[in-house]
């Protein structure tokens, strides 16, 4: 069996499945098929692996976007955009999943995004959260609400720019690809390097 994940992705209104998006997901699985709801707004799809490339692009002729599952940079996980796609920064968080989701990494990695400080898309509790304000953007990193004794993410950078915004988060997964150990929380591992390295070596990317 081979396993994909499933978004519809996200818009003005978050991330939606359409009624008639859902009944063409189940007739295009078929029988012997499983689907798993994700806690990062995803489905994970489990197909015969011999029909994997079919069922993915038939599930992208409606509407729908493939992403790999498993040990990766999860899609984007954002708010519902509820002041407005331009006050929200829909656009921006559009750009920045194209860059960031799918990227392999020591261990899954969600970033979440929220369009204004009341962060109804819980970025605080994410490996990487970024929060709009006004015509900046605030990034913190470490959350991990998994455990016993979830904990909160530490600001990282405020009042970075829509063009900088990318490149910090795109430099934060890579620096995590490169020196983070197998199966390693992205908690832990902000931990054992520290953010005054990390800052560095995001600044000197």
């Amino acid at each position: 069996m081979a396993k994909f994940a499933v978004t519809p992705g996200f818009s003005e209104g978050g991330t939606m499945f359409k009624p008639e998006q859902l009944v063409l997901l189940g007739s295009i699985i078929g029988d012997g098929s499983q689907v798993e709801l994700t806690t990062f707004k995803q489905l994970y799809v489990e197909v015969q692996e011999d029909r994997m490339e079919e069922v993915k692009e038939k599930l992208q002729g409606i509407g729908l976007e493939i992403y790999p599952a498993g040990f990766v940079t999860k899609s984007l996980i954002t708010c519902n955009f509820c002041r407005g796609a331009e006050d929200a920064g829909l656009h921006v968080a559009e750009e920045l999943n194209k860059a960031i989701a799918g990227m392999e990494t020591p261990s899954p990695l969600k970033i979440g995004y929220a369009g204004c400080a009341l962060g109804t898309s819980e970025p605080l509790l994410k490996d990487i959260g970024i929060v709009k304000m006004k015509d900046a953007f605030d990034i913190y990193i470490g959350g991990d609400a998994k455990s016993l004794k979830p904990s909160f993410a530490t600001l990282f950078l405020s009042n970075v720019s829509a063009d900088k915004l990318i490149s910090i988060v795109q430099g934060l997964v890579r620096y995590f690809q490169i020196h983070g150990k197998g199966k390693e929380k992205f908690s832990k591992f902000i931990n054992r390097i520290s953010l005054e390295s990390l800052r560095e070596a995001v600044s000197a990317a």
